[in-house]
Order: structure tokens, then C-alpha cells, then sequence
């Protein structure tokens, strides 16, 4: 070559034309590997293949089994779809892949996994017990080769056959205490040696038994001091719905006591640590509860369990606790009549909660 290199070349001539292409560098091959290239390329001549066209082919190949990797299809399904999903589920469904799915199959032209290769992967974690996860996995998997499907990267979805060959799941109840233990644990949380802020935020847990992640978003623009309400943003719920939180009286004074000390932040519990997130962690409660004594016993998710036991128990109607837990109807007809006509027997239910508190010792 003229920049001195060398390089070995096959000549050869198909439908009467004469052409070349490169075997490589003379530096790196030997002569004996050079034959047999040309040996192979000789061979695919004499099939009336050209080589050169064979090389591009392989190299488009290559390029579209990289833009239709399992990784490729799973990323451009995820950026799809993030926005319908609270950021916690997002950041765990990811993760979810990234641990199980992705070490084996990422790199894999998704158009190539097979079934059994999936399914392989899919058992992987149930030596371990995780059979809520690999359920998990095969629904998030199912979803992303549907897209596959979808986008023309595949024709068929090896997920759909995996119907009852993973072991079952028997799903297992958030850790919740009896309502006799709640003066107790109200004694040690007023105890603990935790900051005023965590210790606030335990207690507007108990006041409203929502979910965790809806209260650790909570900005202070939600709250209508006046109306006494929450107006959780849809973002925020599970069912990504807006959903109405009637405050009591209690609730609104704990909520007076914590502006004096996050009154100038955008979110009611703001985060020590700002930079990696604005609002205080997913473990911050569930850690505090389990510094407290109560590791295995008790979660802050356990306290919805405790509110919908004892307002059962205390002749509450069932549809309308079910509706203050935001656990929605399917039939969206009934879900908006829900909504419109049960605001006022929550709000009467919300204050009978906040006054057992208050008798069992929350102050």
C-alpha cells in the first residue's frame, strides 16, 4: 500500500468480471491462515457467491443483530414506557433486569433467544427462593419481546410459552403489628434517636396510611391547608390517578409542625443529601422502624394492613376504606362514581382514625 503497509489480497473473477478483496493485515495473519481464507472465499466462488457482497451482507448482519439486541429492544421499550410508571418501579424494573436478565441475554440479538435459553435465566434465581422475582422477570421479558414483536425486530414471542413452568409464587403479607401494640410503638417512636423530620414523617404515615413512595414525593403545593385535603399527583400513585387525601386535624398540625422545618423546600421531607435525590430515601422510615426494635415485625407499608384491619373491625364501609387505600376498581365507571360520592364518608372516617390515634397515645 502506499502508506507501506501490507496486506494480503484474493483475487478472483465472477460472471466474467475480475474483482479483489482483503484478507487482511500482513502483520497479523500468517501465511498459512491467509490460504485458508482464501480457500473458504474460493469455495463460496465456485457457489457463485460474490465475496465482497458476502462481506457486506455480514457486516449489515452485524450491525442489525447490535441495533436488535436483547439490550437494544429492552432500552428502547423502557424509554417508551418510564413515563407511565412511578420513578421507584422504573428504577426497580431495571435493576430487576440488569441483575438477572441482562448479564446472560443483553448482548444477544433478541430475534435468536430462544424459550429455553429464556427460561434457563428466568429459573436461575428460584435457587435462591426469588419466586416472586422470576415471575417478575417473566412478565417484564413477555413485555419487551412483545415490543420486539411489535416493531418487526422478531416474529414470535418466546415468552408466551412459559405459562406455569416456573415454580409458584405464594406471595407474602407486608409485616404489620396488632392494633393492641400501637401504644408501644407510639411510646418508642416518640423515644427514638432519630431527626424530628423522620419521626414526622412516621406519623403522617400512621395519620394516612399511604404509600410510602406517594409520601416521600408529597410537595408542599399538594397540601390545601384550607380545604384540608392532599391532592396526591398522579405521577406519584400506583394507579397513576390522582387520588384525594382528607386530612384531619391532627394531620393538619403535624403538617404545621413540619413547615417550620421544611417550609422553604419544594417537598414536604426533603433530603439531607439533595444532590443524589431531593426527597428523603425509600429505606429512611422503614430503617427508623427498624432501629425502633421492629426489624421483621413491622414495615411502614404494614401500617395501610393496621388501618384497614381496625376500620373493618370498627364497621367502616369496605368500598370506602378500599377507596382512601387507592386500591381502584376496575370498571372505570365505578371507579369515578367511587371518587365523586365517597369524599365525604372518608373524610368522617380519616377523623375517627386520627381520634384512635390520638387515644392510643399519638401526639
Amino acid at each position: 500500500m502506499p502508506s507501506g503497509s501490507k496486506i494480503w489480497h484474493f483475487r478472483f473473477t465472477i460472471n466474467g468480471k475480475e474483482s479483489i478483496t482483503s484478507i487482511g493485515s500482513y502483520s497479523t495473519i500468517g501465511l498459512k491462515e491467509a490460504r485458508d481464507k482464501s480457500h473458504e472465499l474460493r469455495k463460496l466462488v465456485l457457489e457463485g457467491i460474490n465475496p465482497v457482497a458476502k462481506k457486506k451482507e455480514m457486516k449489515r448482519l452485524a450491525r442489525f443483530n447490535s441495533d436488535n439486541s436483547f439490550i437494544a429492544v429492552a432500552t428502547e421499550w423502557y424509554d417508551t414506557n418510564k413515563k407511565k410508571w412511578a420513578a421507584d418501579h422504573a428504577q426497580r424494573l431495571w435493576r430487576r433486569l440488569e441483575l438477572h436478565v441482562l448479564p446472560a441475554l443483553g448482548s444477544r440479538p433478541i430475534v435468536e433467544i430462544s424459550t429455553l435459553e429464556l427460561l434457563d435465566v428466568l429459573r436461575r434465581p428460584e435457587k435462591d427462593g426469588k419466586t416472586e422475582t422470576t415471575h417478575r422477570m417473566l412478565q417484564t421479558c413477555r413485555q419487551i419481546f412483545r415490543f420486539g414483536v411489535l416493531t418487526q425486530k422478531l416474529k414470535y414471542n418466546p415468552a408466551n410459552d412459559l405459562d406455569g413452568a416456573l415454580k409458584a409464587h405464594k406471595a407474602v403479607s407486608y409485616p404489620t403489628i396488632g392494633h393492641n401494640q400501637l401504644p408501644e410503638f407510639i411510646e418508642k417512636l416518640e423515644q427514638s434517636r432519630t431527626s424530628l423530620l423522620n419521626r414526622f414523617a412516621i406519623k403522617m404515615l400512621l395519620l394516612t396510611f399511604v404509600r410510602q413512595g406517594e409520601l416521600r414525593r408529597a410537595k408542599w403545593s399538594d397540601v390545601d391547608f384550607k380545604a384540608a385535603e392532599w391532592r396526591i399527583r398522579p405521577e406519584t400513585t400506583k394507579m397513576r390517578t390522582l387520588h384525594y387525601v382528607p386530612l384531619s386535624k391532627q394531620a393538619l398540625d403535624v403538617l404545621c409542625e413540619i413547615r417550620k422545618l421544611s417550609g422553604d423546600s419544594e417537598y414536604i421531607f426533603p433530603s439531607q443529601q439533595q444532590r443524589k435525590n431531593p426527597f428523603i430515601s425509600e429505606n429512611t422510615i422503614n430503617k427508623v422502624i427498624h432501629q425502633m426494635g421492629y426489624k421483621g415485625v413491622l414495615v411502614g407499608h404494614g401500617f395501610r394492613s393496621l388501618a384497614s384491619t381496625i376500620l373493618n373491625e370498627h364497621g367502616f364501609r369496605a368500598d370506602v376504606i378500599e377507596r382512601q387505600l387507592a386500591h381502584m376498581p376496575r370498571d372505570k365507571v365505578r371507579a369515578a362514581y367511587n371518587r365523586a360520592e365517597y369524599l365525604t364518608e372518608r373524610r368522617e372516617m380519616m377523623n375517627w382514625w386520627a381520634k384512635f390515634l390520638a387515644n392510643v397515645g399519638l401526639k
